[in-house]
């Protein structure tokens, strides 16, 4: 039998773990005010701070660095808790390392074809980072700063707001753009991301989240039995590089049909082009809902052996799933597992690739005046 949140966090709290390890109350009375703590230090000296957050049954940790989500934790049906996102214990290998474990993604998520676009029939050449493309913003995107950071609370809501300036030219990318990101922990448990973003000259701007998920829990091995259904009837196929086609293609008749709940592993295997080019899934998703006033449901992914449950609410048109396909043995996590192939999955809520490039894909243009937002919705139960 299925239980709602609110009745797992009871249960855990009623055999004593709820109260000790959220303070007893917390889920009850809204969140305790954020923690600081130093996480480590960059080469030159810069401090890079860790940020713990509880509220509604869930607990967050963020990094200064990339503003990284290095755990979050929720509990199974028997309120038992694990982190379910992929992560390092320490900063030196958030800094050598790249798989991009829980970052804030930009200027650009995804890629760019040969990182380069013309905008107002100016050319610009991005940092190349991905063979011939630019990929998540490129060398130095916004996962490699350190952001400012400023915790909150705000009625029975926790959080946190992050701030990064890229400077004109950062990465090949014109314009001075000021990005602001909210995290908010909700009451019921919710992880809410709102993104914006102003710039002073026409840019290109494409924010998103990488978690690495595993609702089994981090390390515990391969995320092939989660059922995952999507809101999308369409994807965007593409060539050798991972950069689309153009093309809006059916899911209907191939391994990209999740509109109705199946196993992430129950088609991953077949001879077909498309995995050939990823090793697997990687790829965007074109919503059915399209861009929305406000965020929309358009996933569900569960664990059967735990019964937990991630539901994704978003106002982007895209989403992309990336199943993990090149974790290869050589990271070791949080847990002191090995990260190997298909131990996690991301779902990306996004803008589509290469759209710079792509006239009948969305713009994702901003202009002076404008301000970019965009918001995610993480719901959590068991």
């Amino acid at each position: 039998m299925e239980l709602n949140r609110r009745t797992v966090i009871a249960g855990a709290a009623a055999a004593g773990i709820a109260a000790t390890t959220l303070g007893g109350t917390a889920h009850a009375t809204g969140g305790r005010k954020p923690v600081k703590e130093l996480f480590g230090k960059l080469a030159d000296g810069t401090k890079v701070y860790r940020w713990s957050l509880e509220n509604g049954g869930t607990r967050l940790k963020v990094l200064s660095w990339g503003g990284v989500v290095q755990s979050l934790e929720i509990p199974d049906r028997h309120g038992r808790y694990k982190n379910v996102s992929l992560g390092f214990d320490n900063i030196e290998d958030y800094v050598a390392k790249t798989p991009y474990f829980g970052a804030l993604i930009g200027r650009y998520g995804n890629r760019i074809a040969k990182g380069q676009f013309t905008l107002d029939g100016k050319s610009y050449q991005l940092s190349v980072n991905d063979g011939v493309n630019s990929l998540h913003g490129g060398s130095q995107g916004f996962d490699k700063h350190v952001w400012d950071v400023e915790g909150f609370t705000s009625g029975s809501d926790v959080g946190l707001v992050l701030h990064y300036t890229s400077v004109d030219g950062e990465m090949g990318y014109p314009g001075t753009l000021k990005a602001k990101v909210t995290y908010t922990l909700t009451r019921h448990g919710d992880w809410r991301i709102d993104y914006e973003a102003t710039t002073d000259k026409a840019t290109v701007v494409n924010l998103t989240s990488h978690v690495y998920w595993n609702l089994a829990g981090e390390g515990s091995g391969s995320i092939y039995d989660h059922e995952l259904k999507i809101a999308a009837s369409r994807y965007t196929p593409v060539d050798s590089g991972l950069i689309p086609t153009g093309e809006l293609a059916k899911v209907a008749g191939t391994p990209f049909d999740f509109r109705h709940t199946k196993t992430v592993g129950e088609d991953i295997r077949v001879a077909n082009q498309q995995l050939l080019y990823g090793k697997g899934i990687d790829h965007n998703w074109v919503l059915d809902k399209g861009i929305t006033a406000k965020p929309e449901h358009i996933a569900t992914l569960r664990d059967p052996s735990s019964g937990r449950t991630l539901k994704i609410a978003t106002d982007q048109p895209g989403l992309q799933f990336y199943s993990g396909n090149f974790l290869d043995g050589t990271l070791v996590g949080t847990g002191g597992h090995i990260y190997r192939q298909g131990d996690a999955l991301c779902l990306e809520t996004q803008h589509f690739p290469d759209s710079p490039n792509q006239p009948k894909f969305p713009s994702t243009v901003l202009r002076p005046g404008e301000t970019y937002r965009s918001t995610t919705v993480h719901s959590f139960s068991a």
